[in-house]
């Protein structure tokens, strides 16, 4: 091993605590470990170097020993001319969590994960209104359930299971990586421990059946198109007994709205009005989410008008507060006229101020002194 000073090695001041020199060690063995950097010999020796600075610094009496004496203090206690000892890591789980899938060092037997299921995906087409408003959906969701015959194991009840012949029934299999034996989940039984000798007569050995399960999913108020909902547990069950069934995602496409148009939490309108109505102004009743909203237009309102009304929007989906309603005014000009109408549109004409200023050239004359 190397001589390198074991606080260097893990990167911690002398005064580090505890945690500090777990969280240390932790991250260092993440990164170095064998089964991430396989035949990396230089990150097996960091690997190595860190456990045995570790296993010094992390024991009370060794690390007085190394503070004092250096490695004179703690040389020979492991048997292997340095101060790791392997017998001082009879549980990893705490440093490492899952990083070994739950197998352990040493001779520590660590526990088996069982895997879950599946997870599911049901595309849900919802209104336009139903987004804004929120409601409840009853759907069908087509999963996999274990069958009744054989409770899941897809062998028939009476000898139909036999003990797998590479884990011996214990459903891991452990082998030797340096000074550490790990467990990983067998790969021939797939962690159950036991091989389909006969298969299930109902279910032909699958260990499930087909099957549409019935849910009520609600829908916030406030939702988008594409946004996911998850439903915790409804996904497919584990194929393994005792492991957590999956979960259910429900993804929402909304279906667009003749007259509305949602850009956020905003929602926005067109309204058409002639052009006496733009002229004098009016009153306009609309039919929003919330009921009738009667529209003031006020006298000269020009085309492209925008009116804000607050509030009036879509709940946001952490709740408190709306967006607003935009309403964007069209004046529509009439493309044909009774001759009453011209008359009148003549009579208000001449009543009118010109738009031209009669002392500026017009734009033909303009175009003449231009090219002349």
């Amino acid at each position: 091993m190397s001589q390198q000073d074991y606080y260097e090695v893990l990167g911690v001041p002398r005064n580090a605590d505890e945690q500090t020199l777990k969280s240390a060690y932790r991250k260092l063995a993440m990164a170095h470990h064998p089964d991430r950097n396989p035949g990396d010999a230089a990150a097996e020796e960091k690997f190595k170097a860190a456990a045995e600075a570790y296993s010094v610094l992390s024991d009370g009496q060794k690390r007085a020993a190394y503070d004092r004496f250096g490695h004179q203090g703690v040389s020979g206690a492991a048997g292997n001319g340095g101060g790791f000892d392997p017998n001082a890591f009879t549980d990893f789980s705490d440093i490492l969590g899952d990083f070994f899938f739950g197998g352990g060092f040493n001779q520590g037997r660590g526990r088996q994960r069982q895997r879950a299921g599946d997870d599911l995906r049901y595309d849900l087409e919802i209104s336009f209104e139903d987004s804004i408003r929120g409601t409840q959906v009853d759907i069908q969701v087509p999963i996999l359930e274990p069958c009744v015959r054989c409770a899941g194991s897809g062998a028939e009840k009476e000898d139909g299971l036999t003990t797998c012949p590479t884990c011996r029934g214990r459903g891991e299999v452990a082998y030797q990586q340096a000074f550490l034996t790990i467990r990983r989940t067998c790969g021939t039984c797939n962690g159950r421990g036991k091989l389909v000798r006969r298969p299930c007569k109902e279910c032909k050995g699958e260990g499930h059946q087909r099957a549409n399960r019935k849910l009520k999913v609600t829908i916030p108020a406030g939702v988008s198109d594409g946004i996911q909902l998850r439903v915790s547990g409804e996904g497919q069950p584990s194929m393994q007994q005792g492991g957590a069934p999956g979960d259910l995602y429900v993804v929402l496409r909304v279906k667009e709205h003749p007259i509305f148009e949602r850009q956020d939490y905003d929602l926005h309108c067109t309204v058409p009005i002639n052009v006496a109505q733009a002229v004098l102004g009016t009153e306009i009743d609309l039919l929003t989410f919330d009921g009738l909203e009667t529209i003031k237009i006020p006298e000269g309102t020009q085309p492209g008008t925008q009116l804000r009304i607050r509030g009036k929007g879509v709940p946001r989906l952490q709740g408190g507060t709306r967006g607003d309603l935009f309403v964007h005014i069209e004046v529509r000009v009439p493309e044909k006229l009774s001759r009453d109408q011209r008359k009148l549109f003549e009579q208000l004409a001449e009543t009118l101020p010109s738009e031209n200023d009669p002392e500026e050239k017009g734009l033909l004359d303009k175009v003449k002194d231009y090219f002349m």
